[in-house]
């Protein structure tokens, strides 16, 4: 059994309800045009850092077989509920089980900006190795990263808030330029049977340099290594500065 993150733990109810299904829809439209020209029905996905499933429930959808890893037991638990015919995993991505994936998968996903939570280089760089070994020769790896793009048109603190009546959600961002390490504090409350619940969890992302993504991939043998913008190539909003990048094992 792998580690559990308290943090990421605390607020799935509303990462399930709210981001996984709104980025789902995004990600996956990616992915038609990137990664299912290269498959074939049945072929093997790894989702890497899959959350609460969404992205694994369309995946099934399409006809593929999915492996979700996540390294939080509580969005895993939404996971199953939401992709029952899909398999999951609770590991660490720096960690990946090598004896139990390695050259199983045709394919690794991890989008929403998943990596960007891992801030140090060379631990990006131990993801990318892991990856390359999880997957069969000529097998595609996409995943999506947010860039210090979103800060050059917009600005380096912001927030939004959604209240219901049986639960509220404040979001709030701080963008450190000089580490460049991006700070969320997002603060729930949810309304059950003992009466009002609150969790406050800071979540952190790097947004690493393209350059630095690029030259990981290579460390970790991965070969011809494509990079798109999702404003210009895909057409999402500029100030989301999300790149996608495409790496082929072999």
């Amino acid at each position: 059994m792998g580690p559990d993150y308290p943090d990421y733990g605390a607020f799935a109810w509303f990462y399930n309800r709210y981001w996984g299904p709104e980025f789902c829809r995004t990600a996956l439209a990616v992915l038609k045009r990137l990664l299912f020209p290269k498959l074939s029905s049945g072929d093997h996905i790894l989702d890497l850092c899959c959350g609460t499933g969404q992205l694994a429930a369309e995946l099934v959808s399409h006809g593929y077989r999915v492996t979700g890893v996540d390294a939080s037991q509580v969005m895993l638990q939404f996971a199953r509920k939401n992709a029952p015919e899909a398999a999951f995993i609770c590991d660490d991505a720096r960690s990946l089980n090598h004896g139990l994936l390695t050259g199983n998968f045709d394919a690794c996903v991890s989008v929403f900006d998943s990596l960007n939570h891992i801030l140090m280089l060379s631990e990006l760089t131990e993801v990318f190795r892991r990856v390359h070994s999880a997957l069969a020769v000529n097998g595609s790896f996409v995943f999506d990263l947010n860039t210090e793009e979103e800060f050059e048109v917009g600005a380096r603190e912001a927030g939004f808030d959604i209240i219901e009546d049986d639960h509220a959600c404040m979001v709030r961002s701080r963008y450190n330029g000089h580490e460049r390490l991006k700070e969320y504090h997002v603060t729930t409350f949810k309304l059950d049977d003992a009466g009002w619940q609150r969790n406050d969890v800071t979540l952190l992302q790097r947004y690493h340099l393209i350059e630095d993504v690029k030259a990981a991939l290579w460390l970790a043998d991965f070969g011809a290594v494509s990079v798109y913008d999702g404003s210009r190539d895909f057409g999402m909003p500029v100030k989301d500065g999300r790149a996608f990048f495409l790496a082929r094992k072999g």
